[in-house]
């Protein structure tokens, strides 16, 4: 029976099983042989990552074509208006790395767990959702410095139909059928 599950990626983990380096990796928090993240998020970036050891599953939900949004908070310095708001909606496209456009809209605080490593607060701060349908390599973080305003924490709350929801930093849950099925069909 394949193994499929939602890990909530605590900031500064790496979203592989090794490091070289001795950094704390995935294989820290789980201890399921054979499954691989069907993505990555990077070092200093939190949240819901998806694990499984079926390869069609994890090709089905890395690959750009199915279209599973991937929705981020991010944490911005700084408070934008609401035009810089539509301008990363409606004009803002990373050359070389991004070929659609971003959904962005001002959120509420989300009170997520604190970070092993506070936020600074040396500006006032603003909350943005952000939903992606590429997800590229630092593309969130790219979009918000591209209105001036940089981001100081980033979480992904969501891949597709899988919401990570109140799982607390560095736990998982196996996903739901009905998860599984709207990834696979």
């Amino acid at each position: 029976m394949p193994t499929y599950i939602a890990f909530h990626k605590p900031y500064e983990v790496l979203s592989q099983f090794t490091d070289p380096a001795g950094r704390v990796t995935l294989k820290d928090y789980i201890n399921l042989p054979g499954v691989y993240a069907a993505g990555r998020l990077d070092y200093r970036s939190e949240g819901l990552l998806i694990l499984s050891d079926d390869g069609r599953f994890i090709q089905r939900l890395a690959d750009p074509r199915f279209e599973h949004s991937k929705v981020y908070l991010a944490q911005i310095e700084g408070i934008p208006t609401e035009e810089e708001v539509t301008r990363l909606q409606e004009s803002i496209l990373l050359p070389g790395l991004q070929t659609r456009l971003v959904q962005a809209q001002i959120s509420p605080d989300p009170g997520f767990p604190p970070r092993s490593k506070p936020v600074r607060p040396y500006h006032a701060t603003t909350w943005l959702r952000l939903v992606l349908k590429e997800g590229k390599k630092h593309e969130a973080r790219r979009l918000t410095a591209a209105i001036g305003y940089p981001t100081l924490r980033l979480v992904r709350t969501e891949i597709g139909p899988v919401c990570l929801g109140d799982l607390q930093p560095g736990h998982w849950r196996r996903l739901t059928k009905k998860e599984i099925s709207a990834i696979l069909d």
